[in-house]
């Protein structure tokens, strides 16, 4: 007997190649901003080292690339599941829903960080991302944006540049008096500024590559670890293709570094970073290490540091969240005249 045929329902069908080609940008907007990640935060990982001497720009690339990757890998899984799903649960909403906010919110926060960069300005990846994936629910209406989560994170905003900062001046403070009876080669410092920007980089690699993927995994994508993967390879190639323009910023537009203070600002952001990651927190390693090189400047006086780019910088993180949700909200309703669907 004949095993009879049954036609797909036209519009089950057409749901179907809607949620495969949304699934498909997303992907590409995750990798974008992966990209966008490298080009503008590879920099809070060996700008300094830049600035100070001790690494050619080609050196710091490499070293970023390798170590975020790593980052991301083997310790990257834990943010994700915090950016995916802790702003706006997009595992238990309408997956047609869940997809379009995770476009919206891929793009809105990719195409603010390459506005950035262009500007040579070091925002935070996290800022982007968290406020595109907040815009982006705003505009549906009808899904639980939990906010209680954001202010959460907010803080810790707020508490990473500060904690950074004092963390640094306290810590060059005492290394000063340390090295007032030893001397130390220009040799040694330019390894223990290497050491501590492969430390930066890991430390970057694991907490910011949720920035670009955790939304892929909270819209059910990809698995966390593969997620990981994507995000990390993006980040290299970021990396390496124009991550010198903020690297610049960062490692002399900001004070004058020294071997001595980048080593120490390294060090201080890169503990900061780690803290968080331990504890699945987002934080912002752009704010970190901007934090802790004002803070080593600071043991200088306020005279040692660069007044106009400091503004700008800060500047700049007060709009990012702002401008990405903005944006977010206006390409998720852009994507629903496209593709349809609730909101």
């Amino acid at each position: 007997m004949r095993r009879q045929k049954f036609a797909t329902p036209v519009g089950v069908e057409r749901s179907d190649k809607i949620l495969t080609i949304l699934g498909a940008l997303i992907l590409l907007g995750g990798a974008y901003v992966a990209w966008n990640l490298g080009a503008n935060d590879g920099a809070n990982s060996m700008g300094t080292a830049v600035g100070a001497g001790v690494r050619t720009m080609r050196e710091a690339v490499l070293i970023v690339g390798v170590f975020g990757l790593l980052g991301a890998v083997t310790m990257g899984s834990g943010v994700i599941k915090t950016i995916g799903r802790g702003i706006v649960p997009l595992d238990t909403i309408d997956p047609h829903i869940a997809t379009l906010i995770a476009l919206a919110a891929m793009f809105a926060a990719g195409l603010w960080l390459t506005l950035a960069t262009y500007l040579r300005l070091p925002v935070s990846t996290t800022h982007s991302t968290v406020g595109a994936v907040a815009g982006a629910g705003v505009a549906v209406g009808d899904v639980p944006v939990i906010w209680a989560r954001f202010g959460d994170i907010f803080i810790a905003w707020i508490a990473t540049p500060i904690g950074a900062a004092v963390l640094a001046f306290l810590l060059y403070t005492l290394m000063n008096k340390l090295l007032s009876r030893f001397s130390v080669s220009n040799r040694v410092w330019a390894w223990l500024l290497t050491l501590s920007g492969i430390y930066m980089a890991f430390s970057w690699g694991a907490n910011d590559v949720a920035n670009a993927t955790g939304v892929i995994v909270g819209a059910g994508l990809l698995e966390a670890n593969w997620a990981a993967v994507l995000g990390g390879i993006g980040i290299a190639v970021g990396v390496a293709t124009w991550g010198y323009k903020v690297m610049q910023t960062v490692g002399s537009g900001i004070t004058a570094l020294a071997p001595p203070m980048a080593f120490i600002a390294e060090f201080a952001a890169a503990l900061n970073v780690q803290i968080y990651t331990l504890f699945g927190i987002p934080v912002s390693t752009t704010h970190a290490i901007v934090g802790a090189i004002i803070g080593v400047g600071l043991v200088h006086g306020r005279t040692a540091l660069n007044a106009k780019t400091a503004r700008d910088i800060m500047l700049a993180w007060a709009g990012t969240p702002i401008g990405a949700g903005i944006l977010a909200f206006v390409l998720y309703h852009v994507f629903q005249l496209v593709f349809g669907g609730g909101g």
